[in-house]
């Protein structure tokens, strides 16, 4: 009975819910998926010319589909994240600025900044950073050639 109280008592109100929703679509998060999604799907589609152009639409449609549920999950998961980390105050003064038009321009400019971030940067594979570093210092984990 404590137990099941203590959880009510910490669960998000509906409202903070609501708040935390409104910020993550309007975040990096939301936009970065978008870009994600949009390449992955181009890359599927170019990775299988035996296709025909009606089973390509198909494989465009589906990743579509499949896309949409995800983003649902992760744009839940991030809405309640910020609704169990952030005072319902602080959220309606983040979705205040969000819908200011400071906060307007910030986000439209979110896929270009993160576009730009890559192409600048290229690709980066940590693991493989990491290990030829590792390799590089001790001579150990090194990658046969």
């Amino acid at each position: 009975m404590v137990i099941a109280l203590l959880i009510a008592a910490a669960a998000p109100s509906a409202e903070a819910l609501a708040l935390g929703r409104q910020i993550a679509e309007a975040g990096t998060l939301s936009s970065f998926v978008e870009l994600v999604q949009a390449k992955e799907t181009d890359e599927l589609v170019e990775a299988h010319p035996e296709l025909s152009d009606p089973d390509k639409a198909k494989l465009r449609a589906v990743a579509k589909s499949v896309y949409q549920s995800g983003r649902e999950r992760l744009m839940q998961a991030t809405a309640r994240a910020y609704a169990e980390r952030l005072s319902v105050a602080d959220m309606r003064d983040v979705v205040a600025f969000q819908k200011s038009r400071a906060g307007q321009t910030y986000r439209g400019t979110i896929p270009a900044v993160i576009a730009a971030t890559v192409e600048s940067v290229g690709e980066m594979d940590f693991k493989g950073d990491v290990l030829a570093a590792y390799c590089k210092q001790t001579g150990k984990l090194c990658a046969s050639k």
